[in-house]
């Protein structure tokens, strides 16, 4: 109903509902895709390294060498086991790189490498401030503007990762755009969260057109229930019509042909290439050792 032709799902290792199904075997196929969520390994080490150290990895509180080993393994395991098309993770509006902090080594000297060794992207969702009203539980986080340089770091100092990026907020999507223009290793993606309004949609949509061709995912499903697909993926599509009509019309304007064939592919980047290419997903090209 929803006309997608592959469900790619994030599951979190350390998530104490998630982790069993995978460690009791659970199979991905061409229609279903697994990635692996990291929020728990990298928001707060004090906690999840009690976790690893009971799945048998030999941590500790203190981020020492010896325990970015064991990370690195855990993450190596959970590669074989999920088979990801990459791993993710959702940051605060105050995350900043490069980081001395333990979270920060854990970044750098295990998930970085460990996407390099697996040829796997890493996709950042930055912006959320968590927790504003505790009061309302999970639907207490809210949005901030975010400083959009630590991902330019990360861009420039890592060129041999990719990073596949949403921001939250409304205030960091041209930014976002600019550094786009600057890193090949850098593929904007999605209207996430408080961004999933059909104004904003539509602002966002139109500026990365303007900025970046069709080199970007327009949209991402970002869906706690599966029915979600069906609305979200239709107002996308009705909202893209729209847009690329009056692109397209602004071309011809211009002097500048428009066939069937370019809209075609125009359409074939956007809903499957772009990030197929980035991924690997469904083409093959993507091997994991």
């Amino acid at each position: 109903m929803s006309g997608v032709s592959t469900v790619v799902m994030t599951n979190d290792p350390l998530d104490p509902e998630e982790a069993p199904m995978w460690m009791n075997g659970a199979q991905t196929n061409g229609e279903f895709r697994s990635v692996i969520r990291l929020d728990r390994l990298v928001r707060d080490w004090s906690e999840p390294w009690q976790d690893l150290d009971r799945q048998g990895y030999r941590v500790e509180n203190g981020g020492s060498a010896s325990s970015i080993k064991e990370i690195r393994r855990f993450l190596a395991d959970w590669c074989k086991r999920m088979q990801p098309v990459y791993m993710a993770v959702s940051l605060p509006d105050s995350f900043h790189f490069p980081d001395d902090s333990v979270r920060g080594k854990i970044f750098r000297e295990a998930v970085l490498p460990a996407c390099r060794e697996f040829n796997l992207p890493l996709s950042l969702m930055i912006g959320v401030r968590r927790q504003v009203n505790p009061k309302i539980r999970l639907a207490g986080d809210a949005v901030g503007r975010a400083d959009l340089t630590a991902l330019a770091n990360l861009c420039r100092d890592f060129p041999e990762n990719r990073f596949l990026v949403s921001v939250l907020s409304r205030e960091n999507q041209h930014e976002l755009c600019v550094y786009a223009r600057k890193f090949n290793n850098l593929l904007p993606f999605g209207c996430w969260w408080f961004l999933n309004n059909p104004s904003i949609v539509e602002e966002i949509t139109r500026e990365r057109i303007e900025m970046q061709g069709m080199s970007f995912v327009p949209q991402h499903s970002d869906a706690r229930v599966l029915e979600q697909l069906i609305y979200k993926w239709h107002n996308t599509r009705r909202t893209l019509e729209h847009i690329l009509t009056q692109s397209y019309q602004l071309l011809i304007a211009d002097g500048r042909a428009v066939t069937p064939l370019d809209i075609q592919n125009d359409l074939g980047r956007l809903f499957h290439s772009n990030f197929e290419r980035w991924t690997g997903v469904l083409t093959g090209s993507r091997s994991t050792r």
